[in-house]
């Protein structure tokens, strides 16, 4: 949903509330510019959150009809919502499946994407939380390739259980 800030008006309300220089040469919001800022700043994510969520929402519900009304029907969808349980979104879908790591990890994975792990976790539920209230949950302390196979195990069980 990284689209979204390329939409103009997210892009205006963005630049009017946080200032030109969270705009980068393309003409989109640069995240790691404004990620900071708007948690920096007193109300910056609720605005944000205000902003993108019925956008985020809209855009996923018109992926999920289109791909209901595909012939044949795909027989698994998957939506990834980072904070799913944190705005109340689980019961939108027919399971959930929480992909964790150890903190250590996570923290790594944050910093190298420029964010700051202890104020992003702040304002989510404990991972331990996340886990106990999904329906399969897998550690992803090693490759990619290993998640997708896991993943894919998860994604035939629900598939075998639907017919």
């Amino acid at each position: 949903m990284h689209a979204i800030y390329e939409d103009s008006e997210v892009v205006a309300r963005v630049v009017e509330r946080f200032g030109p220089d969270v705009v980068g040469p393309d003409g989109t919001v640069d995240r790691r510019v404004l990620g900071p800022r708007a948690m920096g700043e007193e109300g910056g994510l609720a605005f944000l959150e205000a902003l993108l969520h019925p956008r985020v929402q809209a855009r996923r519900a018109a992926w999920i009809a289109e791909q209901t009304a595909a012939d044949p029907v795909p027989p698994l969808l998957v939506c990834e919502v980072p904070i799913l349980f944190e705005v109340g979104a689980e019961g939108q879908f027919d399971a959930v499946l929480v992909i964790t790591a150890a903190e250590e990890v996570r923290r790594a994975r944050v910093a190298a994407r420029g964010q700051d792990f202890d104020a992003l976790s702040a304002r989510q539920l404990p991972e331990e939380d996340k886990v106990a209230r999904a329906d399969r949950a897998y550690a992803n302390d090693a490759d990619l390739a290993r998640l997708r196979a896991r993943s894919a195990s998860f994604a035939y069980a629900r598939s075998a259980r639907a017919t």
